[in-house]
């Protein structure tokens, strides 16, 4: 009879990374995965390389049989979005469950204690999810902490950004896409190249579904002036608190909508 396989999949965020941490000890035999776009954030990789030397053995890097490029024009050129999320489909999912195979599986999930989601995961007969965090009534204060703790502390990227996945995320607040513009400029430039203002059917193709990246990059200014008027009004509604939870409380203000992929986002 096979053992089973317990698997953790990492996506380069806070809360997988401190499950990572958090079940180290506690499961000696487990495996540690990363489903890469080829779309990441150059501070994912480096934040995977710090990881992986935590945790003192490889996280395999798990590759889609196709680009995200080639299944872009497999559709038609029309963009991911939070209504048809084929990246997280074809390019995370699908890589997963292939390299899980038909073995018996347990699939360890960073949902914390504190949320009330069930997100994207496989519903595979012979993988089984199972939530630590829930069971061990972990938080976000305490995803925080175990991260601190450990050293590794935060990817560079939550400096202006509170989400893992590819450097075009369409679950990207606002004020996050103007801090790609400045912190990869270079990025926001091959993410404004994917949109199609002008089509022959009318239908415009772009990352955030009320403007195309040109028009957000000529608002810039003033969306990071509100920006730091959300933040300074919730750093002083909420005393004694690390800035960066002020940082990823206030990012909620932009865009409400939020139901990030959980194999992109934890």
């Amino acid at each position: 009879m096979e053992e089973t396989r317990h698997i953790l999949s990492l996506s380069g965020g806070k809360d997988s990374t401190a499950l990572a941490v958090h079940m180290r000890d506690r499961v000696p035999e487990m495996e540690y995965v990363f489903c890469d776009t080829g779309k990441e954030l150059p501070e994912t990789y480096d934040y995977l390389n710090q990881i992986e030397a935590y945790l003192g053995k490889p996280i395999v890097r798990l590759n889609a049989d196709y680009s995200f490029d080639h299944m872009l024009d497999k559709f038609s050129g029309f963009l991911p979005s939070p209504r048809m999320r084929w990246c997280t489909r074809d390019l995370k999912l699908r890589p997963f469950e292939k390299y899980i195979g038909d073995d018996d599986v347990v699939s360890y999930v960073g949902i914390r204690a504190d949320e009330n989601r069930s997100g994207y995961i496989s519903t595979k007969p012979n993988i089984r999810a199972v939530f630590p965090f829930k069971e061990d009534g972990i938080t976000k204060e305490d995803v925080f902490r175990i991260l601190d703790d450990s050293g590794l502390g935060l990817p560079d990227y939550y400096k202006w950004r509170t989400r893992s996945g590819c450097y075009f995320c369409f679950f990207q607040r606002k004020a996050e896409w103007v801090g790609l513009k400045e912190n990869h400029p270079e990025l926001f430039e091959a993410a404004k190249k994917y949109e199609k203002e002008t089509t022959p059917t009318g239908q415009r193709y772009t990352w955030v579904q009320s403007e195309s990246l040109s028009e957000l990059e000529a608002r810039a200014p003033q969306i990071k002036a509100d920006y730091q008027k959300t933040l300074d009004k919730e750093a002083k509604a909420r005393k004694n608190v690390p800035l960066m939870q002020v940082f990823d409380t206030a990012q909620a203000f932009d865009d409400p909508d939020d139901d990030a992929c959980l194999m992109c986002d934890l």
